[in-house]
């Protein structure tokens, strides 16, 4: 597989067109940005861990009937994809109250809510990702109501699955963001799952396992990441 142009750099990735137009490489930075790119750093190893952690979410996802845009492994920071059109949107499902939900709301952190709360952000950095409901996405004509409804269908599903799977390694899933793309008209799950798009909290201790180490200056920032990737790798 030929790696050709690049055709997109994001805060954590890049994007590389391939000689398969149907497919791309995506290749993991070890740059890390929080609050809309405002505070800027390097998590050392970062790109390696979540470009593995994110393939073996992908795999357990994909067995549980949920479609990515996985093709395979490359190395230790690339991975052959699907080409997807990416929808302009942040799918954002929260278990317990924390981060900018408390903040936006004035409640504390750790509320365990009775059931899963979805949010979704119009992926638009000029505009700061404003909070949008289904009305402002089918107004804007950012997606139709048929591939909503399966970013809905998906985003719960995902919930379920990642709750388990974290669970069963001593970890807590708060909340986390992902995102959909259009592949052959088909809605999948695109992006990554990792500790840049998860809040995660050790069951046992509370401890915060994920970016908020780095957004908060809480330190051990890479060897939370490398704990996160050894546990996942159970």
């Amino acid at each position: 597989m030929e790696k050709l142009e690049m055709i997109y750099e994001g805060k954590a990735k890049k994007v590389f067109k391939t000689d398969d137009p149907k497919l791309f490489i995506v290749d993991y930075k070890d740059d890390a940005t929080a609050f809309n790119g405002l505070k800027k750093g390097q998590i050392g190893g970062k790109g390696i861990v979540n470009n593995t952690m994110a393939n073996i979410i992908f795999e357990m996802l994909e067995k549980r009937g949920i479609p990515t845009h996985l093709v395979k492994q490359l190395s230790e920071r690339e991975t052959l994809v699907k080409a997807v059109q990416i929808l302009p949107l942040e799918v954002i499902i929260r278990n317990v109250s924390a981060g900018s939900f408390s903040k936006r709301y004035g409640v504390e952190e750790g509320i365990l809510f009775k059931k899963p709360v979805l949010e979704f952000s119009y992926k638009n950095d000029d505009l700061g990702d404003p909070l949008i409901n289904d009305d402002h996405i089918l107004a804007l004509e950012l997606t139709t109501e048929e591939h909503l409804a399966d970013v809905k269908k998906y985003a719960y599903e995902v919930n379920e699955a990642l709750k388990e799977f974290f669970l069963e390694r001593d970890l807590k899933l708060i909340d986390f963001k992902i995102e959909f793309g259009l592949h052959d008209g088909q809605v999948i799950l695109a992006d990554e799952i990792s500790p840049d798009t998860c809040r995660l909290w050790d069951v046992n201790t509370n401890e915060k396992m994920d970016k908020d180490r780095f957004r908060r200056d809480l330190g051990n920032v890479e060897e939370t990441y490398q704990e996160v990737f050894n546990r996942i790798k159970k």
